[in-house]
């Protein structure tokens, strides 16, 4: 089996800094850093770094060479990624404070500017019961989401960076809708609708150190609390529990089994700096896991 993953690609600059600034206020960085990122790179790392075969569907600029070279080495297949000479690769400019909290400014360059004709043919190898993955930092998300769902695929839409409409607009066309704890509440007050009643088969609801939840139709919820480690930076755990999720997923696993497992990649994944590089692999989380139920 195989995810898809069609999402962002970008530029990563990371400043660490002692505290995030006010506005107004100058503040002289600890360190920088440059490195692959984008909600869209970071899932498919995850998904691939969690053993699933994983294919990314996207585009880059003239400068994102680099970023294509770090995802196949990453174990993703990016032959479904559009290179635009006549743009610029999305880049974000990432501020994480001591600890670990942090402030994101995107620029989307080419990821604003996907080919649906290229997915197409990406799509035409997909299998029944392949899974497609999408978030928010892209164009054509519902056009791509109803193409996939119509192959038979099984559509997770991770809701981040969180739109009311564009979340409207693709859930006719996904199996399942992934959110933290805020969008969740923005998207059922906007909805007027509790999560239980949204028009999708499973909604999963991260909620930090809290666990996360999953909402089925038709099946008792489950709720997978969180494991206890010391965050550093906790940017892109959400895209590594959604990435290893789908993985998780695709092999098989049942819900119980996948939750945890997300829950635990995501864990591993704060303890360090980085986004799409940061994601622990499958040796990892096993690892962890079985400490954790020494413990």
């Amino acid at each position: 089996m195989t995810v898809y993953c069609f999402g962002s690609i970008n530029i990563d600059h990371f400043y660490r800094l002692p505290r995030l600034p006010a506005p107004g206020e100058t503040l002289a960085v600890l360190d920088h850093a440059t490195g692959l990122g984008g909600k869209g790179a970071n899932q498919s790392v995850a998904a691939a770094r969690a053993s699933a075969r994983t294919v990314h569907l996207g585009a880059v600029g003239r400068d994102g060479a680099g970023m294509l070279e770090r995802l196949a080495a990453l174990g993703v297949d990016c032959a479904g990624v559009v290179q635009r000479d006549d743009m610029v690769t999305g880049h974000a400019v990432i501020m994480v404070d001591d600890a670990g909290e942090n402030s994101i400014v995107i620029h989307p360059g080419a990821n604003r500017a996907q080919d649906l004709g290229a997915v197409q043919a990406a799509l035409a190898q997909a299998a029944l019961g392949d899974i497609l993955l999408l978030q928010n930092e892209t164009d054509l998300q519902p056009e791509v989401a109803e193409l996939a769902i119509g192959k038979g695929l099984e559509v997770i839409y991770s809701a981040a960076p969180f739109e009311v409409e564009a979340t409207r607009a693709i859930l006719p066309f996904c199996n399942m809708l992934v959110l933290n704890a805020v969008e969740a509440a923005q998207l059922s007050e906007a909805l007027d609708m509790p999560l239980e009643d949204l028009p999708v088969e499973t909604v999963v609801v991260t909620r930090g150190s809290d666990g996360a939840d999953w909402i089925a139709r038709g099946a008792p919820p489950i709720h997978m609390p969180a494991f206890a480690v010391t965050a550093v930076d906790t940017t892109g755990a959400g895209d590594c529990f959604a990435g290893t999720l789908a993985a998780a997923l695709d092999a098989g696993l049942p819900p119980t089994d996948s939750m945890r497992r997300a829950t635990a990649a995501a864990a591993l994944q704060v303890t360090q700096h980085g986004t799409a590089e940061a994601m622990p692999d499958a040796d990892a989380v096993a690892a962890f896991l079985a400490e954790q139920d020494r413990a």
